[in-house]
């Protein structure tokens, strides 16, 4: 008998009416009364649910709270296999069926000047591929889906899809399976991380708001006031003179006033001038301070903190180049200041694990360097590169930063030539995709993700193109192998741990680049810890697979702490 998961049922939601598909058996109808039955099916151990997305399949079943365990998402897949961001049905169904993608018909309101439709035209109405071949764009619309038989022929079509999307990612290898269910448990997990939301104490939230900004603002004028007063503070050390501080080249004149010059007034350049003049340091504090006035202010809490105090935001699973995980209303980007806000639930803590030195881990991993590989046994990786190279550990981490993310001046340059030396097949790899970012070759990551680099980082019109153009591109396909691989980690594991700290009552709420914060009920810390450590072994053994030989080793630092700034790091 096969096991839970391994069957595939089609489901598509139209609107207020939905149909799967399962041993040729169709069920269709209302929303409410298929995704009934959904439920039913999934709670007696589903099989694995094949949608055009999640967001538009799922997302009703996980605002009720059901745990969709096994899904095969046809956009996840789509941009897995072809690179790049769009991934509409009508997309998918054009590039598996060969078909020109600026051929795709566009729905639109008919006007004066249309011709009708010649009937004739249209031998097969109820099917959803339209007669030039394409998907009808009128055919994820209750217009066209007014009745059964078209939707369960649309949930035929999206059947077929997946199966040759499988049949393809199956040429490139089992990983790339693998890691197509992995992406797809990343899209469901999406919902729920908007669903659920980040656990804020309001009132804490508050007070770091006020402190940086001032005090909520009654009126405009007050809010102007306010905004004068937080200028002054800067203003006070360049007496006499005045400058919008919020204008970089009067930034910068008002700076040369004071005596600093420089060339530009980012934060990078400025910072070695901190403690040269008052100025500096005021200017950079008030950066700190603007941002969480104007960005992660009042009106970032009222709008995105609901009451329920859950700080939510909408979520995707693939940033559409390397394959991260992305999020909106500030839950990627929240200033440290403001870290101390995010808390636990009475009763409950946050288990945060970090990923140790994961791109180079998975630079070991993806290239089959047996001697770069030996590093990662030690739970500081640089330790044994410094003792190798012969050098302190400052430069040798210096170097295995600088290979993955293009560096070759300074320091980095001797220490990279010795790093070839030492580690030829790591450096190797990275110098192949370097090469394909030159000649604008696509690559693909470890777990099959195309990345185009016909488009990235093109010079837009009347910029030109050239030597720096091509560098730059090559740079970016140097990390971007690497980065999309600790990509599909980090969702393998975060697909893991979301199944296993399930049964403790647990939650993901947080998924930051390769960290997790999981919120669990107190008691349930030490188990949660457990889990997160296992579920890392087990991911990492499952997407490195027996294959490569490599024994590399993932390593993650895991505290139990009940606010976000409590974790080291």
């Amino acid at each position: 008998m096969a096991g839970p998961g391994s069957e595939f049922v089609p489901l598509v939601v139209v609107g207020e009416r939905a149909a799967y598909l399962r041993a040729g058996m169709p069920c269709a109808g209302s929303a409410r009364d298929v995704l009934a039955e959904v439920a039913r099916v999934e709670a007696a151990g589903g099989p694995r649910w094949v949608v055009p997305s999640a967001q538009a399949s799922l997302a009703p079943l996980v605002a009720d709270g059901l745990p969709v365990a096994r899904t095969w998402d046809l956009a996840e897949a789509h941009r897995l296999l072809h690179g790049g961001w769009a991934a509409h049905p009508a997309v998918v169904h054009a590039t598996l069926a060969g078909l020109p993608l600026d051929g795709i018909p566009r729905d639109r309101e008919a006007d004066l000047f249309d011709l009708p439709a010649d009937p004739l035209d249209d031998t097969r109405p109820d099917d959803p591929v339209g007669p030039g071949g394409y998907l009808r764009p009128e055919a994820l619309t209750l217009g066209w889906a007014d009745r059964d038989s078209r939707l369960v022929a649309l949930a035929r079509l999206v059947g077929d899809l997946a199966a040759t999307q499988q049949q393809r990612m199956a040429q490139l290898g089992p990983r790339a399976v693998a890691t197509a269910y992995s992406e797809s448990a990343a899209a469901v997990l999406c919902l729920e991380l908007e669903r659920d939301g980040l656990p804020m104490d309001r009132a804490r939230a508050e007070a770091l708001v006020a402190q940086a900004a001032g005090p909520r603002p009654t009126s405009e004028a007050d809010a102007a006031r306010i905004r004068a007063e937080r200028d002054a503070r800067v203003l006070a050390h360049a007496p006499g003179r005045r400058a919008d501080l919020r204008n970089p080249a009067q930034v910068k004149d008002l700076l040369a006033a004071a005596g600093v010059e420089v060339a530009t007034t980012r934060k990078w350049v400025l910072e070695p001038y901190r403690a040269t003049h008052p100025l500096v340091a005021a200017l950079l504090d008030w950066r700190k301070d603007e941002r969480i006035a104007t960005t992660y202010g009042y009106r970032w809490l009222d709008e995105h903190v609901g009451p329920d105090d859950r700080l939510r935001g909408a979520w995707t699973a693939s940033d559409g180049a390397a394959g991260r995980m992305t999020a909106q209303a500030g839950l990627h980007n929240l200033p440290a200041p403001l870290r101390p806000a995010v808390a636990a639930q009475p009763g409950h803590v946050f288990v945060r694990a970090d990923l140790g030195q994961i791109e180079p881990r998975v630079l070991a991993a993806v290239s089959g360097d047996r001697a770069f590989a030996e590093a990662t046994l030690a739970d500081d990786l640089y330790a044994p590169v410094a003792a190798k190279l012969r050098v302190e550990r400052s430069v040798a981490k210096i170097a295995v930063l600088a290979a993955m993310y293009g560096q070759r001046s300074g320091a980095a340059g001797e220490a990279l030539r010795d790093l070839q030396r030492a580690y030829p097949v790591a450096m190797g790899l990275l110098d192949e995709a370097y090469a394909a970012g030159l000649a604008r070759r696509p690559l693909r990551t470890f777990g099959g993700r195309l990345i185009r680099l016909d488009t990235a980082l093109a010079p837009e019109a009347g910029q030109g193109g050239g030597e720096g153009w091509d560098a730059a591109r090559g740079r970016f396909a140097r990390n971007a192998i690497i980065q999309g691989a600790a990509a599909e980690l980090f969702k393998a594991w975060a697909a893991t741990v979301r199944h296993l700290v399930r049964p403790l009552g647990g939650q993901i709420v947080l998924c930051l680049h390769d960290e997790l914060l999981v919120h669990v009920p107190e008691q349930q810390a030490e188990a949660a810890v457990a889990v997160l450590h296992r579920a890392l072994a087990d991911s990492a053994r499952r997407w490195v697979g027996a294959s490569a030989g490599v024994p590399v080793r993932f390593v993650a630092e895991v505290s139990v702490i009940h606010r976000w700034d409590e974790a080291k790091g």
